[in-house]
């Protein structure tokens, strides 16, 4: 009897199962899942999926599928663009649509071998910000993670004949940073990290592209932040070109990530810790989506 009152009251107060969703949601939620599988049709452990709002931009959801290919998230209601990419295979990208406390169907998803794209053709691609993210996950000291992202840069690609010889070029606008929380943005603005007044722009500068099979490519170069320059190596994917657009013009993406250490910039967070400031921890993951256009002399200029 007591059994059955603690299940009871566990029913009314805990979270409660979506129609059709393997576990209990938060209040308000729905779920997305879905199972991922290799090009023979068996179970893709460890493939990367991306959830991403599609107003904001905002990362809602990462991870990797489990040994059986599966993977779930509870989301916010609201539009989602999905993400699955994995090793040596062409990226799945799809839109969803969540609703509160409803489970989605487990959606199939298929990777297929990656091919040689089409390159881009030699000449100025031009970034098209409303179509392109410069988002940034950090671990907060202690706590869970924080999303952010730049909402002003700019930026181009270089196309050469010999596409290992071209480059990319972006100027972020260091105050632009958002995370949500308008202390917290203020607090990375400051000469305790950013320090916008003195260093107003981060910058990149690409060396060399290398060729690592199917659409994988590092992307080599400089980065310069916080007045100090490293080198660093951008895990790149290229999605290919499409016409498309406002105008239809010519398009061409890929997806691009690093690992960053704030120390090789100078932000010291121990010194921050011992100061009794609670900040993020040493790494920062960055992720560029990006949409770039070919500029012609009849290209639009692209929107702000």
């Amino acid at each position: 009897m007591a059994l059955g009152l603690l299940r009871r009251r566990r029913s009314r107060s805990g979270p409660k199962a979506a129609p059709g969703a393997p576990l209990p949601l938060p209040a308000g939620a729905g779920a997305y899942s879905c199972e991922v599988v290799d090009p023979m049709g068996q179970p893709l452990g460890g493939a990367e999926v991306t959830v991403t709002a599609r107003d904001s931009h905002r990362v809602a959801a990462h991870g990797t599928t489990d040994p059986y290919g599966l993977f779930m998230a509870a989301l916010p209601p609201g539009s989602y663009s999905v993400m699955v990419t994995g090793e040596g295979l062409t990226p799945a990208r799809s839109d969803v649509d969540i609703a509160a406390d409803t489970a989605l169907p487990t959606a199939r998803v298929a990777l297929l071998p990656a091919r040689q794209l089409e390159l881009p053709s030699p000449g100025t691609w031009l970034f098209d910000p409303p179509h392109t993210a410069i988002r940034f996950i950090a671990k907060h000291v202690g706590m869970a993670h924080v999303h952010g992202r730049f909402t002003r840069f700019t930026g181009g690609i270089r196309i050469t004949p010999d596409m290992r010889d071209s480059q990319v070029s972006v100027r972020i606008d260091a105050a632009s940073v958002t995370t949500g929380n308008r202390t917290r943005d203020n607090h990375l603005r400051s000469a305790d990290f950013l320090d916008v007044e003195r260093y107003p722009y981060i910058d990149f500068t690409s060396t060399r592209f290398v060729y690592q099979g199917g659409s994988k490519w590092t992307l080599n170069g400089t980065l310069t932040m916080h007045g100090t320059s490293r080198s660093v190596g951008l895990d790149t994917t290229y999605l290919g070109t499409v016409n498309g657009g406002y105008e239809q013009e010519l398009r061409c993406a890929a997806l691009a990530k690093t690992e960053l250490h704030r120390e090789d910039f100078t932000l010291n967070w121990r010194s921050m810790l011992a100061r009794g400031i609670a900040v993020v921890g040493p790494t920062v993951q960055l992720e560029l989506d990006v949409q770039a256009m070919y500029r012609t002399s009849e290209t639009p200029t692209p929107p702000e």
